[in-house]
């Protein structure tokens, strides 16, 4: 975590504490309707793209994408075929760069730049948010604002990307809740294990009585 109490890395955090969400009140940290939403970060990529949608589809659970533009832009019936799922599609800015590390016009560029590709895409709403790596601070909060994006946290991060199913299943263990958002990743990094975290949540949820929401309604 970096240590300015205005800014944080969150990627570390499997549950982010409290003190976090207080300070950034304005940011979506679970649901609003005390139902599970899974999210995919960094896609879509050819190869783990398609296991998510056919494990989702298996499991009749829709789930929100935060996809980077420039991966969209290489791989758009992939971005076409997570909306025609019925999933939603959100920001990841368009080159996933650490938004903290860029100034203000670069940070809105990266914003702005995704919106464009994703634009051109039947089904692509701008609503959501997700910042690059969980940095963000006070100020890149108030760009997101000024975008007229909700900004999208979690609070259960799987670490998926290890590419190890016992620590996503001790993580999910561990932290899911009945209104949690969990992250994932649609990457080469978590390609080998990805169906198998998915069904790891899926068999948790089932054994603590909880249930999952669609994007619409969890984000409200």
């Amino acid at each position: 975590m970096e240590r300015t109490g205005a800014r944080t890395l969150m990627r570390y955090l499997y549950n982010p504490p409290l003190i976090m969400k207080k300070i950034f009140n304005d940011f979506i940290w679970e649901t609003s309707n005390n139902k599970i939403l899974l999210t995919f970060d960094d896609g879509p990529n050819p190869g783990t793209t398609e296991l998510i949608l056919n494990e989702l589809n298996n499991q009749n659970l829709k789930a929100a994408f935060f996809c980077v533009g420039n991966n969209i832009s290489l791989n758009r019936q992939l971005a076409k075929d997570i909306l025609t799922n019925g999933h939603l599609m959100a920001n990841h800015t368009y080159n996933h760069k650490v938004i903290t590390k860029l100034s203000e016009s670069d940070a809105k560029k990266e914003i702005e730049m995704f919106n464009g590709i994703a634009g051109d895409i039947p089904g692509f709403i701008p609503l959501y948010f997700r910042p690059p790596h969980g940095r963000f601070n006070l100020k890149t909060g108030n760009l997101i604002k000024e975008s007229k994006l909700k900004n999208v946290m979690w609070s259960l991060l799987t670490y998926d990307y290890k590419n190890d199913p016992q620590i996503v299943k001790n993580a999910v263990k561990k932290y899911l809740r009945k209104n949690s958002i969990v992250v994932l990743h649609d990457s080469l990094k978590s390609k080998s294990i990805i169906t198998d975290s998915i069904k790891i949540i899926v068999e948790e949820a089932y054994i603590k009585g909880f249930e999952f929401g669609e994007p619409e309604e969890c984000l409200k």
